[in-house]
């Protein structure tokens, strides 16, 4: 499914910056720490004054507030043809617990000032506008990101969503509910003209080469597993090392395997091992079970498989030399999106228009946009980020770099959205 691009939009127009990065700063003064980041989880109340923050800015412009039954926020601009489909732009507002201000916030507040300036300056669409922010984009409180893009793609199931639990065991739909943002049934695939999501790199490239624009062309595939090796607890001076059923010493193992694997398959490939437990955790006593979060990534199915099976034949090895059980179990599975044609078109058009420094470039990390990409024509824009870091208190990205970006969201809306004649 395509949407093709009205090339040029007729009518000039600019963001503001200004306000486009007052808006940023102030949506992260919810959730603000002490380091200059952002605590702002998924299905907190941290989350609800997000979302009515956003909430009262969108009224503000005159949006049509809705959300739906996993909680995803909409704000729809009316178009000239009431009928069409309409043009969505967003992303998320939650954040890691030492997350950035810029994260999916840029995305969505981005999304915002493109409705702000076409206000502004009495530009009416022919398709509506639809700003979005999507629920639980990063899961590190209720497992599996993208949660909310998820559910609405048909990738996951309402009531699967809502059965997860945090740490604590409370389930994602009570805490939904907590918040007062359990909206009506989620709605079906297919309602969109297009989806567009600008955000910023979480990588080095694009300061590397020097281009402001990332006209993202699609993602990596990604296979999540969680590993648990397990052996046998005993005292660390009593037990002779040649008699010793160590688990960390066997997950130190698996640990090497995941690095060596990844690099074996590039320039694509990633393996990274992000979450650790020891049990007892105790420093005089051998470790009994570990466990460890693996996530494997590569732009090319196939690959990805590959990289899976050789990971899964060298923890039966592992297992078989060290007399240690290892179990593995998958968390995610997402293959490698390929994004639109048409929508990639009309935002390298928009790098173009504003005179950007641009390059393609492939997504490392999961978006939201992975899962819309497979039921709507789906883009993304990158800018640069300072040293590439994201999911850290000392994520940043420029003021001009943050106009630049939301300028070619800008163009690009328009471009497929149409200006009313």
């Amino acid at each position: 499914m395509t949407i093709a691009s009205t090339g040029m939009p007729p009518i000039q127009a600019a963001i503001d910056g200004e306000r486009l990065w007052q808006t940023l700063m102030d949506l992260a003064v919810i959730g603000a720490t002490p380091k200059g980041g952002c605590n702002r989880q998924a299905l907190t109340d941290l989350d609800r004054e997000g979302r009515e923050l956003l909430i009262r800015w969108c009224k503000a412009e005159g949006l049509a507030v809705r959300f739906d039954a996993i909680g995803n926020v909409f704000a729809r601009r009316n178009g000239s043809n009431a009928a069409a489909d309409p043009i969505v732009i967003g992303s998320h507002i939650d954040t890691q617990p030492t997350g950035g201000k810029y994260d999916g916030c840029f995305g969505v507040l981005a999304a915002l000032e493109v409705i702000r300036t076409l206000n502004a300056n009495g530009i009416e669409t022919e398709r509506p506008i639809e700003l979005v922010s999507w629920t639980n984009e990063e899961g590190c409180r209720f497992a599996p990101c993208m949660m909310g893009s998820g559910v609405f793609s048909g990738q996951l199931t309402l009531e699967d969503a809502l059965s997860r639990t945090d740490v604590n065991g409370v389930t994602a739909g009570a805490a939904l509910e907590a918040i007062g943002y359990v909206g009506d049934d989620a709605d079906r695939p297919g309602r969109f003209a297009a989806y567009l999501e600008a955000h910023i790199e979480q990588g080095p490239i694009l300061e590397d080469t020097g281009d402001t624009i990332g006209v993202v062309t699609g993602a990596l595939g990604l296979k999540w597993f969680d590993v648990t090796v397990t052996g046998m607890a005993a005292h660390s001076g009593s037990t002779p090392m040649h008699l010793r059923q160590d688990a960390l010493l066997g997950a130190t193992r698996v640990v090497e395997a995941v690095n060596r694997i990844a690099l074996a398959h590039q320039p694509d490939g990633r393996g990274t091992v992000g979450a650790f437990q020891l049990l007892p955790n105790s420093r005089n006593v051998i470790p009994g079970q570990v466990m460890l979060s693996v996530d494997f990534r590569h732009s090319q199915a196939e690959v990805l498989d590959t990289i899976v099976a050789e990971f899964r034949q060298t923890l039966d090895a592992i297992a078989r030399e060290t007399g240690l059980s290892i179990e593995i179990a998958t968390t995610a599975d997402y293959p490698p999106q390929h994004f639109d044609a048409d929508c990639i078109a009309a935002v390298r058009q928009g790098a173009r228009a504003n005179g950007y420094a641009h390059r393609d470039i492939v997504s490392g990390a999961g978006h939201d946009a992975v899962f819309i990409g497979d039921i709507a024509p789906t883009a993304m824009i990158f800018i640069p980020c300072e040293k590439g870091i994201s999911h850290n208190e000392s994520e940043y990205a420029t003021p001009e770099d943050v106009t630049a970006g939301a300028n070619v969201l800008l163009h690009a809306t328009l471009s497929l959205a149409g200006v009313a004649r």
